[in-house]
């Protein structure tokens, strides 16, 4: 495994030029379940220092406009890169970018319906996620959310029973999300980048800074890097192939502050 370098580490001169900040927000932007002060106050300095901010999350559509609209941010990506969504302040327009077509999320729901109901019985303890009624395109199991926390047996039972059905499945700090398709967080940031930015991903990684805490940011900690591990990243370094360049002393949050207090500083 690469070695993990302490966030104190990322050259100022590297830090200077960044100009997007993606990031996870469970247990990445939250603390315990809750978005602090602090955290927020961090998005809107971001912001106000012209750094374009983009929660890349596995949380659902219904929240995705509620942020999109609401936080200090430029766009999101939502469902583990199901979608994107961008709200125009100035025209009050929100951009609504999905995967999938309308018949295909409507025929991969009825899918996952199924699916739900098979985990549910085999693996004792889970739940439907508590926001699941608001997703569009996959299903969120909860392990640990509003569940008693299951051991790590469970948690791989239900990636394997997702896998076994066909769906491709992603294991976050709370939930097993699963869905049929060929997306991932990375897959729609391209899109997102493209589209809306005209910006080649490729060729802008070196402008970019990505925080995350756990396996499914697996895919931006492999392609950023720069990437910055929250501390609580430490217990899942082993399901991740490649694992953050760079790792914060804080947990959640309070780690996203400091990411954001180094790269306003070095400005």
């Amino acid at each position: 495994m690469a070695e993990i370098r302490p966030l104190p580490e990322f050259p100022a001169a590297i830090r200077r030029g960044i100009r997007y900040v993606l990031t996870d927000i469970d247990d990445t932007l939250t603390t315990h379940g809750r978005l602090t002060a602090a955290a927020y106050a961090a998005l809107e300095r971001l912001e106000s220092a012209g750094l374009r901010v983009i929660p890349i999350t596995g949380r659902p559509a219904g929240w995705c406009d509620l942020i999109a609209r609401f936080w200090p941010v430029d766009a999101i990506v939502g469902e583990n890169g199901a979608l994107f969504m961008r709200y125009d302040r100035t025209a009050k327009v929100m951009q609504r970018r999905f995967f999938l077509s309308d018949a295909e999320r409507r025929a991969a729901r009825e899918k996952l319906a199924t699916l739900a109901e098979t985990i549910l019985r085999a693996v004792p303890g889970t739940a439907l996620a508590s926001d699941q009624q608001y997703r569009e395109c996959d299903l969120a199991i909860d392990f640990c959310e509003d569940v008693p926390p299951l051991p790590r047996e469970a948690v791989d039972r239900i990636v394997a029973l997702f896998e076994a059905a066909g769906a491709t499945a992603k294991v976050s700090s709370i939930h097993v999300n699963g869905w049929f398709g060929d997306w991932d967080k990375l897959s729609m940031t391209r899109v997102l980048f493209k589209e809306s930015y005209g910006v080649d991903l490729d060729r802008a990684r070196d402008q970019i800074v990505f925080a995350g805490d756990s396996p499914n940011d697996a895919p931006m900690f492999g392609f950023f890097p720069y990437s910055v591990g929250v501390a609580n990243v430490r217990p899942f370094l082993d399901r991740i192939a490649t694992p953050p360049a760079f790792v914060a002393t804080g947990e959640g949050g309070a780690g996203f502050v400091e990411l954001a207090d180094a790269l306003l500083a070095a400005r």
